[in-house]
């Protein structure tokens, strides 16, 4: 079982193959020393794609050696989104990453129907394993970044890719904690109905491979006193491998506050793609980029 982030890069380093990123409008510094270091480590090759003028200039700034990378110019982010896409599509590349683009303009080459890389039929979604200090464990956690206000096959097929996940790190069957406000299911909540759906689903094995239960809040998924003080009967028991949020507006900011106030690392992945997406903030840390790319990495060579 991999039990933190930093043993994950060891597996993947393990596998001895250099797997290859194909970066969109590579010019951004976090992006830049991330990839550096995944080249530098072995983890991976990279082509960055964008203005080279500027990408050298980063690298520069970085003291990073610029020939490591395959540098492609490109005239804009758009382009540069639809060329690293198109990459991967033809097997150029393993992985395709976000870099300064915005997240509008890199998913949309990205689900472009003729020349994207999304699988047919498929939702699009993103989970990420969240490293922190005060937690015993890994913790996955799903949606962040893409679903807004996801339905219920939304919410399965999340569900479906947070197992998928875990069960790549070793974790056979997850607990899986549907969050709410309350652990009460109400007529009035439309998330808590959803989550009763799922329950029996997981229960007769519609969602295969975990134990789930919900709706429960933070506590309830998390902390296992809590339950021990609630008295609520729930086979999460405070130790939840997966947390899956009702909203992004819900869950965006619970992982970025674990990331500011917490001290937490992340690895995360868009899911639904028929190859490994980085997708990450801007604004996010160095090592958690780093991180993002090993998690690729290590999808790409077990092939989900």
């Amino acid at each position: 079982m991999i039990r933190t982030l930093d043993e994950m890069v060891d597996v993947v380093l393990s596998f001895r193959k250099k797997h290859r990123l194909a970066v969109a409008w590579a010019h951004d510094n976090n992006t830049i020393e991330a990839v550096g270091n995944a080249v530098i480590n072995g983890l991976a090759e990279a082509v960055l794609i964008g203005h080279k003028k500027e990408i050298i200039r980063t690298c520069e700034a970085e003291s990073i050696d610029y020939s490591i990378f395959t540098i492609t110019e490109s005239k804009n982010e758009i382009t540069a989104s639809q060329e690293a896409v198109s990459m991967v599509k033809t097997g150029e590349a393993d992985i395709v990453m976000k870099g300064l683009v915005s997240t509008d303009k890199f998913l949309k080459a990205v689900m472009d129907k003729e020349n994207g890389i999304m699988k047919p039929g498929a939702v699009l979604s993103y989970v990420c394993a969240v490293q922190i200090p005060s937690y015993h464990k890994l913790l996955f956690i799903t949606d962040p970044a893409v679903i807004p206000f996801p339905d219920l096959d939304q919410k399965i097929a999340m569900a479906e890719y947070a197992i998928e996940m875990a069960n790549t790190f070793g974790i056979e069957k997850p607990r899986v904690a549907l969050i709410g406000a309350s652990e009460k299911i109400s007529r009035h909540s439309e998330n808590s109905i959803h989550y009763a759906v799922m329950c029996k689903m997981a229960e007769r094995g519609q969602i295969k491979n975990c134990i789930m239960d919900g709706p429960l809040d933070i506590f309830l998924a998390c902390d296992r006193k809590s339950q021990e003080l609630k008295q609520v009967d729930t086979p999460i028991c405070g130790d939840a491998d997966i947390l899956l949020f009702p909203s992004l507006e819900s869950c965006n900011p619970f992982y970025k506050g674990l990331m500011l106030f917490a001290g937490g690392e992340l690895a995360g992945l868009i899911r639904g793609t028929s190859k490994p997406v980085v997708l990450m903030s801007r604004s996010e840390k160095k090592k958690s980029k780093y991180y993002c790319i090993a998690l690729a990495c290590l999808l790409a060579e077990r092939n989900i």
